[in-house]
């Protein structure tokens, strides 16, 4: 269980050994890390503007500018105001918050500037390439079978768009423009599962680079109190019996006043003194290294960021207690990445009143009221069993607020 002890003297990071055994590699590095590249970034909108997939579609929509410039039109300035208005959409879909109702409303204000587009300009034969650039963006979101359903009724609006233009061919112009969205849609849908694949193979190599540094250092601690016990009840035990047998003969009459036995049962009073030394430097305990675990649990991933605290006087021995910590940790992360598009989550260990208190919040923007998920109620049930408990808010700009406490 966690101990609230006196603050002792740190040893490294966070009061917190700065080394683990050679079975934990980068152990160092994933401690003391500052995850630079999450603080020397180039500002996010531009990062996102220019981006190969932005560019790609920025060209596309260069190109359907050009056509209007090539072909008069009546509904010159309606064209250029749609045009800019998908552009802005289109480039701000990845900066946009990711609740469902606000990504979707930007989706199908996209497909109507693009369908109005093709309407106020069904000759030029580019507008429909905004459709295409549409469903690849659908595929990345939405469930194929939705996808299909919407790229249904896009299609068939802009058949009746040219049918009502005079196409002589317009059936097959629109299966043209459609097997192009279904290429766009397939590739999509495939990088989609691919990033998914990713962020799953990410999560567990983290986990098991996190347990990892956890069972080293548990295991290391360990050997350290065998190693203790051995000397103790060994030599220690055989080293009194031989200081015994010594004060015996020093008291003899036939030995008393020789220089020699004096001097071996002083070695062996120091002799014994320092095994004992020994001893309890081995069992003084520090406490697993959380910081390291923490942060190798986090490195992986380039947002939210980690930003961890463990006051000097936190000393968990416990490896079920270092793992609820650590599942508790985990699933602020991964709550904060998947509902609240947060960029930093703050953990804060420590001591208060006689017990350990876990505080975790994120930065994260959160527009309903947080619902207990199985993740949730999975930690509850944890600190449940620890004799803990779980306290769950929403801050004030939406992000979550978990606070655990655990006797000692």
């Amino acid at each position: 269980m966690p101990l609230c002890p006196a603050p002792v003297r740190p040893t490294g990071a966070a009061g917190h050994r700065s080394h683990l055994p050679e079975v934990t590699f980068c152990a160092h590095p994933i401690a003391g890390q500052r995850r630079g590249g999450q603080h020397r970034r180039m500002k996010h909108v531009l990062r996102e503007v220019i981006q190969p997939l932005s560019l790609a579609g920025l060209l596309a929509i260069a190109a359907v500018a050009l056509s209007f410039n090539a072909i008069p039109s009546t509904h010159g300035g309606w064209r250029w105001v749609g045009l800019a208005g998908f552009t802005v959409l289109f480039l701000l879909h990845d900066l946009l918050p990711r609740q469902y109702v606000v990504r979707n409303v930007s989706l199908l204000l996209q497909a109507a500037l693009a369908l109005g587009l093709t309407a106020l300009q069904p000759r030029a034969g580019t507008t429909p390439v905004l459709l295409v650039m549409l469903v690849a963006q659908l595929a990345m979101v939405w469930p194929p079978l939705r996808v299909v359903a919407m790229a249904l009724a896009m299609n068939a609006i802009m058949y009746a768009v040219f049918v009502r233009a005079g196409f002589d061919n317009a059936l097959l112009s629109v299966v043209v423009y459609v097997s192009f969205q279904a290429f766009a849609a397939l590739t999509a849908y495939y990088a989609r599962s691919a990033e998914r694949a990713r962020d799953a193979l990410a999560y567990v190599n983290a986990d098991l680079l996190a347990t990892r540094a956890l069972l080293a250092d548990s295991a290391r601690d360990a050997e350290r109190l065998r190693l203790a016990r051995e000397l103790h009840d060994v030599a220690g035990h055989k080293l009194t019996a031989m200081r015994i047998n010594l004060r015996l003969l020093a008291a003899d009459p036939a030995l008393a006043g020789r220089d020699d036995i004096r001097v071996v049962e002083q070695l062996s009073a120091d002799l014994l003194s320092d095994i004992r030394n020994v001893v309890q430097s081995l069992r003084d305990d520090h406490g697993l290294d959380l910081h390291t675990a923490l942060r190798a649990l986090a490195a992986p991933f380039p947002r939210p960021a980690l930003r961890l605290q463990i006051d000097p006087d936190v000393r968990v021995t416990d490896a079920r207690v270092a793992e609820l910590l650590l599942r508790l940790v985990q699933e602020a992360l991964t709550n904060a990445v998947r509902h609240a598009d947060a960029n930093e989550v703050a953990v804060h260990l420590q001591c208060q009143d006689a017990q350990l208190r876990v505080d975790i919040h994120d930065d994260g923007h959160r527009a309903e009221r947080i619902r207990e998920g199985n993740g949730i109620t999975g930690m509850r049930e944890r600190l449940a069993a620890l004799h803990g408990q779980l306290q769950l808010e929403r801050t004030a700009q939406g992000g979550m607020h978990l606070i655990a406490t655990l006797p000692r």
